[in-house]
Parts: C-alpha cells; structure tokens; sequence
C-alpha cells in the first residue's frame, strides 16, 4: 500500500472498499486487513486511531507511537478533524445543500429503544444529478440518484450512512439500509458492485508539530465525477 502521507508519527493510506481495518471476531474467517498489511510493509507497530467501514474506501489515519494514537484520537472525539466523504446516493435531494442533525444510537446492530442517543449532525451538498438508463420501476424508464459531499460534524458509528437514509437518500450498495433490487442494477450499470462511500478528505493540525495537514485521496474508477 503506498501512504498518502508519511512521516516518523503517522502514516494515511487509501483503503480500498471491502478490506477490514482490523481483525475481528464478527470477521473471524478474513485473514487480510488493513492493519496487519500496513504493520508487515512498515515493519513496526501501528495504531488506528479511527475506523472506516469495511465497504468504506479512502482516507484511513495510523499512528506509529501509542502517544500520538492517544492525541489523534482525542482530535477526532474533539470534533477537530475535516471529514470529507463522497458518496453516490437514491434519488435526488429537494434541495442542494442542507444539514441532517438527528441524534444516533451507539450501536446501530442494536435496537435503538432503551440506548441512549448521541448528539449527530451531518452537512451535505450535491455535487451532481445523475439520471441512469436503469429500469428498476416499471411506472420509469430512468433511475435517479445524485453524487453527494458529506462532512459528519462527529464520528458516530456509520453516521453518513444512518443520516443519509434518514432523509430517504440512502447510499447506493449499502446492505443494510438500502434497496437490493437497485443496489445490484446500479452494480451492474457501474460495473462493480461496493458501497458507494468514499472518504475523500482529512484535514486536521499534526498533533506534534502544529503543522496544517491536508490528506486526500482520488475516488478511483467507476465513480461518475461531474467534469
């Protein structure tokens, strides 16, 4: 994996959709994460000091020192991170920009009754209207959906994905909270099949400089960038 950016306290990488950032036991039979690869290629310890979902490709942050994973992980529980998602969403929004501030159970696997709700906001703007020849509906011969910045305002456990369909534009390929019928139309038509998230942007001050740092990744093939 080449690094996006490098020096002796922390390393960004771009994950590509569909690698685990680490082992775990809901994963136990995956034998390749993005961890352990990262640890075998540097030949030292690193610590993740946030999470993408394992369909999630993108900007994805290590510390090389317990220290710095402590200070990272502090600046994203601060708020002090610029997150930049891209993502390729259902239909089109009623308007261009807006804010979805809707508090979020902490564990989404679980019932939200009887959890605790944590405050959640996340600002979005369209960057693109697509409108795709896929006949999913037969009252249409087109199919919606529109190309979407996403910056969550916290880190909450899938916040885009969770808000985005609270608003009734879910993220095309998400399992969970999407359409199966579209999601695999839009698979075929796009020529892969993930979820649609890519964390494109972050921005944040070096923990141990004071430096302004700014890690980007290209979305990569298959995404439909207005030109």
């Amino acid at each position: 994996m080449t690094p996006l950016y490098e020096d002796e306290h922390l390393v960004a990488i771009d994950k590509p959709p569909g690698l685990l950032v680490h082992r775990t036991q809901l994963a136990a039979h995956e034998e390749v994460a993005a961890l352990q690869l990262l640890r075998d290629q540097l030949g030292r310890p690193v610590w993740p000091v946030h999470r993408l979902d394992r369909g999630t490709s993108g900007v994805l942050l290590f510390a090389l020192s317990a220290e710095v994973a402590s200070r990272l992980g502090a600046m994203f529980e601060q708020g002090l991170m610029d997150k930049r998602y891209l993502a390729l969403v259902r239909g089109w929004p009623a308007e261009d920009a807006g804010v979805v501030d809707h508090p979020l159970a902490r564990d989404p696997e679980r019932p939200s009754a009887g959890q605790p709700l944590l405050q959640a906001q996340t600002r979005w703007r369209v960057l693109a209207r697509l409108d795709w020849p896929i006949a999913i509906d037969a009252r249409f011969a087109t199919t919606r959906a529109a190309l979407v910045e996403a910056e969550p305002l916290q880190g909450r456990r899938h916040q885009i994905r969770r808000h985005l369909k609270h608003i009734a534009h879910p993220i095309l390929g998400d399992a969970t909270h999407g359409k199966g019928p579209l999601n695999r139309s839009v698979a075929a038509y796009l020529g892969q099949q993930r979820l649609w998230l890519h964390a494109q942007r972050l921005a944040f001050v070096h923990p141990l400089t004071g430096a302004p740092l700014q890690v980007e990744a290209p979305p990569g093939a298959g995404w439909p960038l207005p030109p």
